[in-house]
């Protein structure tokens, strides 16, 4: 323990230096002053570091108490210059918990103390706080004045702190260039100087700024480059994490953003930082909004304004409000008193200079007196919004095309609404080009649902037939349009893929009958492992960067001229309202189907009695109750589906004899078509858009004409020679007989079973052939489809490891249950298995959604490729092969000829 008062004072001041970087030390250094007295200089110093060192340890509590101890052992030695630092040290510590009345007279009583180099850190903290209360004029002048200052001292760390938050304000100002060149500069700063926990929180900033300029790979790459830099540290991720989130939320992803600020609040709770949770309580009302909970919105929301309201926070106690107001629309709410609070919200958000928020509210303004027949107001509010169509931010002008829509059809011009809608659709498209991920371009269909619905709502409205379908195809099923894409660090990816693989392997061994013994702790490691592999693969992939290929607009007549004989229906819905629109000989009709609820649950009596019936499970009175559900329900579904457009089906006489090309809505592509009346014996194929077939049908064509011009009725190779790929997988009873049976009639066939059936050898078969039978289990993962998978002999074969093929087989069978399953997203964007293969290459996929008893999968599929031998199209060969064995469940999909 040092003695005199200089050993004290040397003593204190290093352990100052030392709390940033080592903050046990630095406390015992300053700790061990302060037991040789407590009243002095060196005891002033001494209390500051031990309040800092709690500070950086996450404990906001006792790090207040050390610092005010601190100013008040200064102050009581006449020692005013150490008071004024504690107390700079102070500001922030109350601001972080919410105090920001307190933080703001501790920086005024030391404002008028300190100077040079000192005034200008003091004055980078009193800026966090004029932010954070919205006061940010005041604080961009406060970190302009100092941030020249602290470059002349050489002072690199008080810099990019100071350079840090001139671009988180700017970024909320709108201000993006500006701000990524501020934090460009802390980053590097923080990384030369070494000031690694800096530096990450700098990262994230990055990621919040690539955020708010809508670039969602950039944003979720920087917030993972972030939490990753945080956890060498051991320190508190809460704040990244709800950035994360809150990226999350903005794709489309809202169980994902929720999962995550749940993690995020419970570490906030541990920490103390009470100024926080505020904000993760309004995202939480926004992501519950988003997930259609808006009374779970509203709660979340009020609760956030009080904290807020508490915290002096006046503009974000105002965001709160506006979720609370778009709740309560959401509820069903068209009230005076909630548009007056719409028109208030709307003024002060624009006041506070928030980007986007006051647009919101002013449009939704304006939503609510259209409701309430106040014509003219809701001109002059939708006209208000619509005037920023040529804003930078693409978030700002799709806002601003769908206030113009809304302009135009109340003014009564319903055909430049439509063109605005179509604009807005426009601006979403280019934005979401930059969306390299099947996910996220899935998911990120959500935020242009609202424009497509009202577009759709229109074309009904106005009966044409043809453009209720160029609606409908506007917005169906875009991701599979395009591969995805997948980023620069691929070996990365392959590597973590098949160290899932192995992983997943493990857990099947020991969670097999005859693991014994410490088994549940290694399944729950392997569990563990499991999971941070699939968030690695997931995380990663997201990475990847598209660019945006303009498609030529959806024609009704080319399609109709590509049908030929065909007959095409596709299905919409809008909320409970089912609708169909038919083509057939160049005639587009439009029907009303019913409601979709009714079919619903005709679906599930269907599905449950083909699962029942595929088991065999239950007594033989059972069965055959599971045979007349069945039976039934599907003849109910038949009426509801076909019923109001059989006229448009069937040829002379009521004959069932066109080959037909159902694009279904929402569960119904978990419909298992051929089991209904009017598909049975007839050439069906099931198509997620009728865009996608005709895109197939054009590939099939032209390939035709390239085999006639060689000479050739061949069935055409890949790059690798590879014409057929029969695979069988492990654990499927009739998987090896089946495929021996079909290398006798595909002797050129690449054939792969037992050990040599692994993934790799798999997907590499796979990549590029012309025809490929996979008789293996596949799994389809509703929680995270792109993890679906069929069974390869050293495991999984996912949907991630297809997506790296360069282009998946031309004609694809999957013999196996369920395996055509998808997630359905808004806009009828498909993930999964059977949807993927569509983007990457495959024309025509055999499937089933549904379960199939094993031995009667055998011999359909050896009756199918019998009837593809004899020449019959993909759809007419599943279709005698299902008649002649009697035996359904199987779909073809996309082209069926």
């Amino acid at each position: 323990m040092p003695s005199s008062a200089t050993d004290r004072l040397a003593l204190a001041l290093s352990a100052l230096d030392q709390v940033l970087a080592q903050p046990a030390a630095g406390r015992a250094e300053a700790e061990a002053v302060l037991a040789g007295g407590d009243d002095d200089e060196a005891a002033a110093i001494a209390l500051r570091a031990i309040g800092l060192s709690w500070k950086e340890n996450g404990d906001l509590a006792r790090a207040a108490k050390a610092l005010r101890r601190g100013v008040a052992v200064a102050e009581k030695g006449g020692l005013a210059y150490r008071a004024a630092e504690a107390r700079m040290s102070l500001v922030v510590i109350l601001a972080d918990r919410g105090n920001t009345e307190g933080a703001l007279a501790e920086a005024a009583l030391a404002d008028s103390i300190l100077t040079g180099l000192d005034r200008a850190r003091l004055r980078v903290n009193l800026a966090l706080v004029l932010g954070r209360i919205g006061r940010t004029a005041e604080a961009l002048d406060a970190l302009d004045s100092s941030q020249p200052v602290l470059a002349s001292y050489g002072d690199a760390r008080w810099e990019a702190i100071a350079l840090n938050l001139r671009g988180i304000i700017q970024v909320y100002r709108g201000a993006g260039q500006p701000a990524q060149s501020d934090l460009l500069r802390a980053a590097r700063l923080t990384e030369d100087g070494g000031y690694r926990l800096l530096n990450a929180i700098v990262l994230g900033n990055l990621g919040f700024a690539a955020h708010r300029a809508g670039d969602l790979p950039s944003a979720l790459y920087w917030f993972d480059a972030a939490v990753e830099r945080f956890a060498e540290h051991d320190k508190p991720v809460a704040p990244m994490l709800v950035d994360r989130a809150e990226a999350l939320l903005t794709a489309g992803l809202s169980t994902e953003a929720h999962t995550t600020l749940r993690q995020a609040i419970a570490e906030q709770e541990r920490s103390g930082f009470g100024y926080d949770r505020a904000e993760y309580h309004l995202i939480w009302a926004r992501a519950a909004l988003a997930d259609g909970d808006p009374t779970a919105a509203e709660d979340a929301a009020r609760t956030a304004r009080g904290m807020f309201g508490r915290q002096r926070r006046a503009a974000w106690a105002d965001l709160a409000r506006h979720v609370e107001a778009s709740a309560r629309f959401a509820t069903g709410e068209r009230s005076p008193a909630l548009l007056k609070t719409a028109v208030e919200l709307a003024d002060r958000m624009a006041a506070a200079k928030w980007p986007v928020t006051p647009l919101e509210a002013r449009l939704l303004a304006g939503r609510i007196a259209f409701a309430l027949d106040r014509r003219e107001q809701a001109l002059a509010l939708f006209e208000q919004v619509a005037r920023h169509r040529n804003r930078r931010e693409a978030e700002v002008r799709i806002l601003a095309w769908h206030a113009h829509a809304l302009h135009a059809l109340t003014a009564g011009r319903a055909s430049a609404a439509e063109r605005a809608l179509h604009a807005g659709l426009r601006v979403h498209q280019e934005n979401n080009a930059v969306l390299g991920a099947t996910d996220l371009r899935a998911h990120a269909a959500a935020r242009g649902e609202e424009l497509a619905k009202l577009g759709l709502q229109l074309a009904l409205k106005r009966g044409d037939a043809r453009a209720v379908l160029r609606w409908a195809e506007t917005w169906r099923a875009a991701s599979l349009r395009r591969r995805p894409v997948r980023p620069p660090d691929d070996e990365q990816l392959a590597a973590d893929l098949a160290e899932l693989r192995r992983v997943v392997a493990e857990l099947a061994a020991v969670e097999a009958p005859t693991a014994r013994g410490s088994a549940r702790t290694e399944v729950s490691r392997l569990n563990g492992e499991r999971l941070r592999l699939e968030a690695a693969i997931r995380d990663r992939s997201r990475y990847a960067r598209g660019t945006y290929a303009p498609e030529p607009p959806f024609s009704p007549a080319t399609l109709a001229g590509a049908l030929g004989t065909r007959v095409l229906v596709e299905f919409m819905r809008l909320d409970d309202d089912l609708h169909a629109v038919t083509v057939r000989d160049g005639v587009v009709r439009r029907h009303r189907l019913g409601s979709y609820a009714a079919v619903l649950r005709q679906l599930d009596v269907v599905r449950f009695a083909m699962n029942r019936m595929s088991r065999r499970f239950g007594s033989a009175a059972m069965q055959d109750a599971a045979v007349e559900a069945y039976d039934h329900s599907r003849r109910e579904l038949d009426a509801l589906l076909f019923g109001p457009v059989r006229g448009s089906l069937d040829g002379v006489g009521g004959v069932a004899d066109r080959p037909l090309i159902v694009v279904p809505t929402g569960s119904l592509h978990a419909l298992p078509w051929t089991a209904l009346p009017t598909c049975a014996g007839r050439a069906v194929s099931v198509t997620p858009s009728a865009r996608l077939w005709l895109a197939a049908a054009n590939a099939a064509g032209a390939a035709e004409s390239a085999a006639s011009a060689a000479g050739s009725e061949a069935l055409a190779t890949s790059s690798t020679g590879v014409g057929t790929v029969l695979m069988a997988g492990p654990g499927l009873a009739h998987a090896e007989p089946e495929i021996a049976a079909l290398a006798a009639r595909y002797p050129d066939a690449v054939v792969l079973s037992g050990a040599e059936a692994t993934a790799a050898n798999t997907a590499h078969a796979l990549d590029g052939a012309a025809l490929a039978h996979v008789a293996t289990h596949g799994r389809f993962r509703a929680d995270h489809p792109l993890f679906s998978s069929l069974d390869a002999f050293d495991g999984p074969l996912y949907v991630y490891d297809l997506e790296r093929l360069g282009a998946t087989p031309q004609t694809l069978v999957l013999s196996a249950c369920e395996s055509a399953l998808s997630g359905v997203r808004p806009g009828d964007e498909l993930m999964g298995l059977a949807s993927a293969v569509f983007a990457l290459g495959t024309r025509t996929l055999i499937a089933s959604v549904t379960p199939v008893d094993d031995r009667d999968t055998r011999t359909l599929m050896l009756a199918l490729h019998a009837e593809l031998a004899s020449g019959h199209p993909a759809a007419a060969a599943l279709a005698e092969a299902s008649e002649a064995t009697g035996i359904g469940g199987f779909v073809c999909f996309g082209f069926g000829g």
